[in-house]
């Protein structure tokens, strides 16, 4: 076998079950989006606690990645990344038995002691996760543009990044199962059926207004499957720790670590003399004093405010404002993350062949679009049928600029310092995500969901005017790492 067909099979092989083992990731991570309105029904957890708890998160894995971009470049990826799974899966445990962990410390099996007590323990074990989720992504920055060439890696990482969307996708529907198929059956039970009502007319907005009918069959629907969230902790967790054994025994770091050459032409000097990584000089060279790694930090705020704010609060508007049951909503969110893959895929195609690698391009048309779907979803009355297709569209443009942000962050960067770059600009990102937990939260408990959407449309409409600035920017930074520019 020719090294250039060795180095290929491994390039294919690298990139496949990094994606399968990325994807697992989002098991014990996206599962809690789906769990939320079930601990609503029996818990009258309010979604302003919910948004608290998601930006807090959002900015403890914002940092996580950031401080794991440092300490990657100096490790071995796939042992980082098999370590990360564990430690997620041992957070989801925690999680499912929260419950019996606030009874063990209130005594009481119900009631607002035990409501406070629950959403500690749901705070404490989401942060945890958050944190350790932060080992799942720096390895890849670091390991695929090791495997990638600059002239493809829009295109190759495009398809790579469809592991978020895959993974989501399968998440929330394992996870719609389980609401929907899973946790005892206590309809018969009144003062659960009481319980449940009650709190659901206390959460949702317009309760008032809907039928008795449809009152019933919502209260009917969780009381069904009482206790089903918990599954969604359990089960996924179970997957994690499958998926760090196949990641630490399958994954290969570097061609180097196969016997494989560098790739042509990305040479920056970093890897020589025994060093294994970029040193403090070369990192402020490429990134901290790069504005191109800082314009891209800045775009993610916005794109992540638009991507999280309808992942993680999806299955909850469907459901509260657009009718849906819960099977439904979370098919519907699937279906978002399903076209965000074919749209991922295609705007690392457009990047490499129209734009000649310059994601930020890309970029800036993709979410010239997601604005306009978004806005068709906020402000033209539709069926809920077309609801779900109208969002899946704004998801296809949505996960361009998602994906292409970390690529052209890669690029800029070089691969020797592609990790700490990521590190950075999805700390930026994970901002974004916070400011949209707190501010889906908060809108939609003051003033319902349609002020949500057209709170997107507002912060699009400025991501638009950041990636315009981008506009002149280089394909990547392997002259200015050279000294070339």
């Amino acid at each position: 076998m020719t090294t250039e067909k060795r180095f290929r099979l491994w390039q294919w092989r690298t990139i496949i079950i990094s994606m399968l083992i990325y994807a697992i990731y989002y098991f014990v991570r996206k599962n809690f989006s789906v769990a939320m309105p079930g601990l609503t029904a029996e818990y009258g957890i309010s979604n302003t606690s919910f948004g608290v708890v998601i930006a807090i998160a959002s900015l403890v894995y914002g940092f996580s990645r950031f401080i794991n971009g440092f300490i990657v470049e100096k490790v071995s990826p796939k042992s980082y990344m098999a370590l990360g799974l564990v430690l997620c899966a041992l957070a989801n445990f925690g999680f499912g038995f929260g419950v019996d962990l606030g009874y063990m410390i209130t005594g009481v099996h119900e009631g607002p002691q035990l409501v406070n007590t629950l959403v500690l323990i749901m705070g404490v074990t989401i942060i945890l996760n958050q944190y350790f989720q932060g080992f799942g992504f720096p390895p890849c920055a670091r390991m695929l543009p090791q495997w990638i060439a600059p002239g493809e890696l829009a295109t190759k990482m495009s398809i790579w990044n469809a592991s978020h969307s895959i993974g989501a996708f399968s998440a929330v529907v394992v996870c719609g199962l389980i609401m929907t198929n899973m946790g005892a059956d206590m309809s018969g039970d009144s003062s659960v059926v009481a319980r449940i009502t009650a709190n659901l007319s206390s959460s949702i907005k317009g309760w008032d207004t809907m039928s008795a009918a449809d009152q019933a069959a919502k209260v009917t629907s969780y009381a069904a499957h009482y206790g089903a969230w918990r599954w969604c902790f359990f089960i996924p967790a179970m997957i994690a720790l499958g998926g760090a054994i196949l990641c630490f025994l399958t994954l290969k770091d570097s061609p180097q670590s196969v016997g494989l050459p560098e790739i042509e032409g990305t040479s920056t000097g970093q890897s020589k003399d025994g060093k294994k990584g970029a040193d403090k000089a070369f990192l402020s060279k490429m990134v901290f004093r790069n504005k191109w790694i800082w314009l891209f930090a800045a775009s993610n705020v916005f794109v992540y405010m638009l991507r999280m704010g309808v992942l993680d609060w999806g299955p909850k508007f469907l459901t509260e404002d657009r009718g849906m049951d819960i099977n439904s909503a979370a098919w519907s969110v699937a279906l978002f993350e399903f076209n965000a893959v074919i749209g991922t895929i295609f705007a690392g195609w457009i990047t490499d062949k129209v734009f000649k690698g310059k994601a930020h391009r890309t970029c800036l048309f993709s979410m010239i679009f997601a604005v306009l779907f978004l806005g068709l979803f906020a402000l033209v009355p539709m069926s809920p049928i077309v609801s779900t297709l109208v969002l899946a569209l704004s998801g296809f443009f949505i996960y361009g600029p998602q994906a292409l942000i970390g690529i052209g962050s890669a690029n800029q960067a070089t691969k020797d310092a592609s990790a700490t770059a990521n590190g950075l600009v999805g700390l930026f990102g994970y901002v974004g995500s916070a400011l949209s937990a707190i501010v889906v939260g908060r809108v939609s408990d003051m003033l319902g969901w349609n002020a949500v959407f057209i709170t997107f449309i507002c912060v699009g409409i400025v991501g638009v005017g950041v990636f315009l600035a981008m506009w002149k920017a280089p394909r990547d930074g392997y002259k200015r790492a050279r000294g070339e520019e």
